[in-house]
């Protein structure tokens, strides 16, 4: 099928492939934001109605950058200027961004793009602190048979999806995170590409105990180039469906003045 082939029969007949984690208290969540949190606060039985129905619902608080998250461009300044030239100090105030939040990304509806590394490099997933350089992607475009171009969303797998259900590894706050280093970042601006993702916490390379002390590839993409950032992606399953190119669909909510949103990102490929 291809990518765009928006026709009813075609839709019919795709297999939406989940890119995301799920949510739940005890999840990996980056040191330098609130951790997943959720209460019930009505339970079923707690109010009846006369006819005998009941509801329950819930509270749950998080971060704007735990889980499954898209970062929004006013995420990240340099030298107190964010994308384009906007001042941070101005363009912050308590009630958050005032400029480049959350709500100004529009939803996402382009060409996908899966560049396997870890598949390169014949292993299920990369060491810890594995720097993905220029020289992969172009290698992991090669195997799949592509080419990266404008407006695309590439997204990067590692592998670090498996260490999921370990945090503390997940994390990579000691022993560092595979990811993208700075040649990457400007290999993904060169192809003026939309929006990357990949599946660690930082999306880039953590080495082994920097934690995220620097995070140069962010400023190249976000501040520089304008490259939108999905972090915490579950990339395992569509590796396994072997198919590199596909229609990606994702939204995140319109939060107005957040630096970040939880997001559910899908690829749509032929069933």
């Amino acid at each position: 099928m291809a990518p765009l082939g928006l026709t009813w029969e075609a839709v019919s007949g795709a297999r939406i492939v989940d890119l995301a984690h799920r949510w739940e208290r005890g999840m990996p969540v980056s040191p330098n934001h609130p951790a997943f949190q959720l209460a019930m606060m009505r339970r079923h039985g707690d109010m009846i109605r006369s006819d005998g129905g009941s509801a329950a619902n819930e509270m749950f608080v998080l971060g704007g950058h735990v889980g499954t998250h898209l970062d929004a461009l006013g995420h990240v300044s340099q030298d107190g200027l964010m994308h384009g030239g906007a001042d941070a100090a101005t363009s912050q105030s308590n009630h958050g961004l005032t400029a480049l939040g959350i709500d100004t990304a529009a939803p996402f509806l382009c060409r996908g793009v899966l560049l396997d590394v870890a598949r390169v490099h014949g292993v299920e997933v990369l060491d810890a602190g594995y720097e993905v350089t220029a020289e992969d992607l172009e290698a992991a475009e090669a195997a799949a048979g592509i080419k990266v171009g404008e407006g695309d969303a590439v997204l990067i797998r590692t592998g670090w999806a498996v260490h999921w259900d370990d945090p503390d590894l997940f994390r990579g706050q000691i022993g560092g995170a595979p990811g993208p280093d700075e040649t990457a970042g400007r290999w993904l601006t060169e192809r003026s590409i939309r929006v990357t993702g990949a599946e660690t916490i930082a999306y880039e390379v953590i080495r082994a105990g920097a934690g995220h002390s620097t995070l140069p590839v962010h400023r190249i993409l976000l501040v520089e180039a304008g490259i939108y950032i999905i972090e915490v992606m579950n990339l395992t399953h569509l590796a396994a469906a072997d198919t590199p190119e596909f229609l990606f669909v994702a939204a995140p909510l319109k939060i107005v003045g957040g630096t970040g949103s939880p997001i559910r990102p899908l690829a749509v490929i032929d069933g």
